[in-house]
């Protein structure tokens, strides 16, 4: 039997004549969709396998075919004769190129066979000839292949080899994917073993130095289910290399811990294996101790730095280390390329002051998914960038030994007991205040948002976010915005109830009642809806506060912006005060101690309508409806007059007295929501969400929680105003009919509508996810959306004919980007991932949608 070992990711290719039994082969041993085939190819783009003249197209097609493959790393097998090194170096270069091994097999059952064959294809009528010149050009190839790069090389050289072999695909060394954690990963060590002792100790090992057959042994015992991951540079420079090594080798040979290759344990190597090497940046301690420890701890330590890999994936590819840092593109993949760059990273090729080589900041530019944790550049403190963290504190100059506990978190730091090397480079704070995220995040960059777009949520899975819609919401953000640094959240659009079959009503609470109740929710809360503005208030305790947790320089303790992401407020002074007084009216409630939080972001309706809707109310609507007022008094009287004189009128003039009541009705609904401000005199803020503060969205909180908790503000400061709100038994008839009754109060008495929502924030039911809120507004609220007549039995009948399903999609689409852009936030992921979701919220408002819904 042929045992043929292959890696699962890399590029195979089938070696042999025409004829040698290539396609049965790779039928046999391989699935169709990983097989590409040249003769396949060249059906394709000549309609004959077999045209020699479409070759030069059909090899083309082949490549791109490889290139795809490769760079989605999917393993590819290529049937074609493949005998010559210059149509071989085609395609090895394409796995070269995506970093991924190449694997030859060479499948050669004799010269007589394959003729035999090609007799018995009317498609391969070709002089012996053939054959003999592709065999020879196969035979003369052979010793080369290594050279050409195969890292496989297996050699089928017989009809029996050929039928008896079996294929084995095994994973690359760097796949440990199926290894969820919870992991302890820990920074560049270089030698510090009692710090490297005290650290394991708090993370919860248990550690006993042992003599076993005259081997000094480090005996450690985990926590219960964790994992010690080490990122490299255990060697040179410190006190106690040796024992570092020790502790190190036994973790992982029993394992509890993985360690992957570091830069200098590669230079040990090199030594160990006689090389010529500089004994330079602290190599000399090392081989100081290991020349002390004698020569079978010299092969152990030889044998365990062999063994190890550029880095590792973790957690179904959520996760890796490498000593250096990995870009996405070589995550889970093999090469020399690769390694270096693990154990490198990636320079300039210039100098610094120092005389040190200038590193190519990859991190900055990193937009992977997976979590990238390495060491090798010591830096002062340990600062996540772009979902990237670097642990080597420099603890053997002087700083830390770090660790972070996955999937926690959490940062644990053990300090140097004393400088050991003084480093070339000094470590010192930078000069900015802000973190290396904040820097990063002050320059967005223009890819991160435009074009098409799928945006993955929790909520809602993906959401695509066309191109139009992208232009269109790029404009908005580039010109209008808020300092992209607030702009968290964005809030959904709001989808109305379904039509209300209550005669004279287009809307009505029966109907938002019953779309919950039908969907198996239990309870809602009606809250009311406020005759105001939608905005966001993003607040912070103070301005030290406003620079650590979202980078913002200055005396700015926050922003309030509206749905669009636009300042709400055109005088600078007047939001500055609503903050302050957001602020210590949240500080006198306890909201910041309370939620051990010193930031807030609440959503809020803030009344009067804002400026600019009273200018359209005041410039367009008020004349119009003014005008049709006029003409609709003047034309009655003409009629009044008419029927006096015996005119049969044909019922005009009640038609007309039923008009101009409508429209005094209408200028009447129009004067509820318009008042005059001087500043902040006659301005209300009512809060009804407390979206979210340091290390929480509060979805998890009902909404009874959220008005409850807001309500505190307005106990403190009479520019806030608690909503009124009232809680629905679904299941009891009466429960409705009151609310419904308070409905009908509240619009009665000039107010816009009732907002009802699921009691949950997030509300799930019969068929998932449901509407977050469905709005009923009052009936003559209604006449400035639709006109004063919209509720006269023709226009009314037409109205309810209007659609709903365009706006439910984007109102359940906004909601999850909304949500899902908080969480990005709390969780301290790039400020470019939370703008994806905000920015996405702002595209969709661009989808063609009635506004008067």
């Amino acid at each position: 039997m042929s045992s043929i070992l292959l890696p699962e990711f890399c590029l195979v290719l089938l070696i042999g004549a025409s004829g040698s039994g290539k396609t049965t082969f790779a039928g046999k041993h391989f699935k169709p969709t990983e097989i590409v085939s040249s003769d396949w190819a060249r059906g394709r783009v000549a309609d004959d396998e077999n045209s020699l003249e479409a070759t030069p197209d059909a090899f083309e097609l082949v490549q791109t075919l490889i290139e795809i493959r490769m760079r989605r790393r999917m393993l590819t097998v290529v049937d074609a004769t493949n005998v010559r090194a210059e149509d071989r170096a085609k395609l090895t270069a394409i796995a070269k190129r995506w970093d991924a091994l190449c694997a030859a097999i060479v499948i050669d059952p004799g010269e007589d066979i394959c003729l035999d064959r090609n007799k018995l294809r009317p498609d391969r009528q070709f002089g012996p000839h053939v054959v003999r010149n592709q065999r020879s050009a196969l035979r003369k190839g052979l010793g080369g292949l290594k050279r050409e790069g195969f890292r496989e090389i297996h050699q089928l050289m017989s009809r029996a080899a050929i039928d008896d072999a079996v294929i084995t695909r095994q994973k690359l060394w760097t796949d440990r994917r199926e290894e969820v954690g919870p992991f302890d990963i820990i920074g560049d060590v270089h030698g510090c073993a009692d710090e490297l002792e005290a650290l394991l100790v708090r993370l919860g090992y248990a550690l006993a130095w042992t003599d076993e057959d005259g081997e000094r042994r480090c005996r450690v015992v985990p926590p219960a289910g964790r994992k010690a991951l080490f990122v490299g540079d255990i060697v040179d420079r410190g006190p106690r290399v040796a024992d570092s090594l020790r502790l190190v080798m036994d973790m992982v040979a029993d394992g509890h811990a993985l360690c992957v290759v570091g830069n200098h344990e590669a230079k040990v190597e090199k030594w160990l294996a006689g090389k010529n090497v500089t004994v330079s940046h602290g190599l000399q301690a090392t081989v100081d101790e290991l020349e002390a420890a004698g020569t079978a701890f010299k092969a152990r330590v030889k044998g365990f730095i062999g063994r190890l890999v550029s880095h590792y994936m973790l957690d179904g590819g959520r996760l890796a280390i490498a000593h250096a840092g990995i870009k996405e593109q070589m995550q889970g993949r093999a090469s020399g390329r690769v390694r270096e760059f693990c154990l490198y990273g990636e320079t300039t090729g210039e100098t610094d002051e120092y005389g040190l080589p200038v590193r190519h900041n990859w991190a900055a530019e990193y937009r992977g998914k997976t979590k990238v944790v390495y060491g090798h550049t010591p830096v002062l403190d340990a600062e996540w960038l772009n979902g990237t963290l670097c642990l080597d504190t420099g603890c053997v100059f002087g700083g830390a030994l770090t660790a972070l506990r996955y999937p926690e978190m959490e940062l644990v730091a053990e300090r140097a007991r004393r400088v050991y090397v003084e480093p070339v480079r000094p470590l010192a704070h930078p000069a900015s205040a802000l973190s290396a995220q904040q820097e990063n995040d002050a320059a967005l960059d223009l890819g991160d948002v435009a074009g098409k777009r799928i945006v993955q949520t929790r909520l809602w899975n993906s959401i695509t976010i066309r191109e139009g819609n992208a232009a269109a919401a790029l404009e908005v953000m580039a010109r209008f915005a808020v300092d992209p640094r607030w702009l968290i959240y964005l809030p959904p659009t709001m989808s109305p109830s379904e039509t209300s079959k209550e005669d004279g009503y287009l809307e009505h609470p029966r109907e938002a009642l019953d779309y919950f109740r039908k969907l198996g929710i239990r309870t809602a809360i009606c809250q009311e809806k406020h005759m105001g503005s939608r905005a966001v208030i993003v607040v912070c305790r103070d301005a030290e506060a406003a620079r650590r947790r979202f980078g913002v320089t200055g005396k700015a303790i926050g922003t309030v912006y509206t749905r669009t992401g636009r300042t709400f407020f055109s005088d600078r002074a007047d939001e500055r005060a609503v903050l302050e007084r957001t602020a210590a009216a949240a500080a006198e409630a306890g909201l910041f101690d309370t939620l051990n939080t010193d930031w807030l972001c609440l959503d809020a309706e803030i009344m009067p309508w804002s400026a600019k809707a009273q200018a359209l109310i005041e410039q367009q609507y008020a004349p119009v409806a003014a005008s049709a007022r006029a003409g609709l008094t003047a034309a009655e009287a003409v009629f009044a007059a008419a029927a006096a004189r015996g005119v049969d009128v044909g019922g005009i003039g009640d038609r007309l007295s039923g008009q101009l009541a409508r429209s005094e009705r209408y200028a009447a609904a129009v004067r509820q929501y318009c008042w005059p401000t001087s500043g902040l005199d006659g301005v209300k803020i009512a809060p009804f969400h407390l979206l979210a503060s340091e290390g929480a969205v509060h979805h998890d909180k009902p909404h009874d929680w959220h008005l409850q908790t807001l309500a505190a503000l307005a106990r403190h400061d009479p520019l806030f105003q608690a909503t009124q709100a009232q809680v629905v038994d679904l299941a009891d008839p009466v429960s409705a009919e009151t609310a419904m009754a308070w409905w009908l109060d509240l619009t009665a008495k000039g107010g816009e509508g009732i907002v009802v929502k699921p009691m949950e924030f997030i509300g799930h039911g019969s068929k998932g996810l449901v509407q977050p809120a469905v709005k009923c507004r009052g009936r003559d609220y209604l006449r400035i959306i639709y006109g004063p007549d919209y509720d006269a039995p023709d226009n009314l009948e037409r109205l309810r004919k209007r659609g709903l399903h365009a706006k439910r999609s984007l109102a359940i689409r906004e909601f999850a980007l909304g949500i899902e852009a908080l969480e990005r936030f709390v969780a301290k992921e790039p400020l470019r991932r939370v703008h994806e979701c905000a920015f996405g919220v702002l595209a969709l408002e661009s989808e063609p949608v009635d506004p008067r819904l």
